[in-house]
């Protein structure tokens, strides 16, 4: 398990402001079931003065994504709305005493959804429809703008990094390499050099339980087992192939081979193989395993 704050388990068992506002005039909706994690952000503002009076959320996510969401409430109740959207998703971790980095993405998520609540209080548009050329990373529908804007708000320096606070290259990592390119970019205007070998040295794949190789194959093939039952209802099953280092390469077989949502299956596989090792990890499809041999990843 992550290492959580007292703080926030605080707001995951006894979350602030769930639930529906039934007099809300602005209300914000981010996220996707499909993707893992949604929120409602309902907002009720006196249109005298642009105070918010109330806020209440509606979540499916993780304990990370409740706990972000109670806490987002709790900060911008009296605060008038030009001075909510200075609200930053770092602000929202330090609310909370700080997130595990692979959970700062629940912050960002509260970020959004307080913009939209706001722009839809206003009678703006906005909306995080992406079109097709502007995705970056399609299993998570994570689009350039987010990327650029989160990584010049935070700091970010590595596709790990990204991936932690938006979740894009957390489930096929095709979009690594276009990640990648934005960090290049975006480092360079803050005169900073991106230089992904850099990264790769310190990049962590040990858990920091102190697993030996063997003991960490085996605990692999134990959460494994433990979603198993869900893909075997759908007539589908997954098999470890290798692991190497933080690379952990499967098959998808039965109906789960060629499936339209074998990308996204892959996202839920390494959330929960992440959650159940206490590391970063990348689970891929066993044909990248070869294909990164020939190009000498």
């Amino acid at each position: 398990m992550w290492d959580y704050s007292e703080k926030v388990k605080e707001h995951f068992f006894s979350p602030r402001n769930a639930g529906t506002l039934d007099d809300a005039n602005g209300i914000g909706d981010v996220g996707s079931l499909s993707c893992g994690d949604a929120l409602r952000l309902a907002l009720k503002v006196d249109p005298e003065t642009d105070v918010i009076l109330d806020a209440r959320f509606q979540t499916f996510g993780c304990g990370s994504a409740i706990a972000s969401s109670s806490a987002l409430t709790e900060i911008v109740k009296g605060m008038r709305l030009d001075d909510a959207l200075k609200v930053s998703n770092q602000d929202i971790a330090d609310y909370l005493d700080g997130l595990p980095p692979e959970k700062m993405h629940c912050s960002v998520m509260g970020r959004e959804a307080l913009q939209a609540a706001v722009a839809n209080y206003r009678g703006e548009v906005w909306s995080d429809d992406h079109e097709e050329g502007a995705l970056v990373c399609k299993c998570f529908a994570v689009d350039e703008v987010l990327i650029e804007d989160t990584i010049r708000a935070n700091g970010l320096t590595s596709v790990e990094e990204v991936t932690n606070y938006t979740k894009a290259g957390g489930g096929c990592s095709a979009c690594h390499e276009g990640i990648e390119e934005i960090l290049t970019r975006v480092m360079a205007e803050a005169g900073a050099t991106f230089d992904p070998n850099a990264v790769a040295a310190v990049e962590p794949v040990k858990p920091s339980s102190g697993l030996t190789n063997l003991q960490r194959i085996k605990r692999i093939e134990e959460l494994l087992e433990e979603i198993r039952p869900n893909l075997q209802r759908d007539n589908g099953d997954v098999e470890l192939v290798e692991v190497d280092g933080r690379y952990v390469y499967v098959n998808m077989t039965g109906a789960c081979a060629g499936c339209q949502l074998a990308a996204t299956t892959l996202g839920g596989i390494q959330q929960h193989l992440a959650e159940g090792l206490n590391e970063f990890i990348q689970v891929l499809p066993a044909s990248e395993m070869a294909r990164r041999a020939a190009a000498g990843a």
